[in-house]
């Protein structure tokens, strides 16, 4: 057995402790503290990008653009993404905020549920747009957004995941 799979091996093996010791079967599980996600906030090197991507490519309708109360200058600005949940960003004009790099503890992507002739019809829009993606499993559309962050939209529908009732 060569290294690489004696690694892949052994990260298997902890996952599966994993699973045995904390998921619980459904039914069986308690009910969740939270209500749902009600925002997920990003950085914005430009708001008028980031609305135009958004709105215009990916139609999520800006539904709210104020001031950050943290940082006066700053926009906190809002998308709805559906289902009662929102899509924010914070720009913070002056700060050298750097471009988007993945990091511990920092964004990897996030994954938005579309209905699957909304999706075909997004993946259209994306690629007459030269955005550059990758499509997984037939569902899965992957591509960066206006400032690196990676977004996906998925057909699952909410709950599912590879075709899998999770919720």
């Amino acid at each position: 057995m060569t290294a690489t799979a004696q690694v892949h091996d052994s990260f298997a093996q902890r996952r599966e402790e994993i699973r045995e010791r904390y998921l619980r079967p459904e039914g069986s599980r308690p009910e969740s503290s939270a209500r749902g996600l009600h925002h997920t906030a990003i950085v914005s090197s430009d708001v008028e990008r980031t609305v135009k991507f958004y709105q215009e490519l990916l139609e999520f309708p800006l539904v709210e653009l104020i001031e950050n109360r943290d940082y006066p200058g700053s926009s906190h600005f809002f998308f709805d993404i559906g289902n009662g949940n929102l899509l924010a960003f914070f720009d913070f004009p002056g700060l050298d905020v750097g471009s988007y790099r993945e990091v511990l503890g920092g964004l990897h992507h996030i994954a938005i549920s579309i209905d699957p002739s909304k999706w075909e019809y997004l993946r259209d829009k994306l690629v007459a747009a030269d955005i550059e993606l990758v499509e997984h499993s037939e569902v899965s559309l992957y591509f960066p957004g206006p400032d690196g962050e990676r977004l996906e939209l998925i057909a699952d529908p909410l709950g599912e995941m590879y075709g899998s009732t999770i919720l």
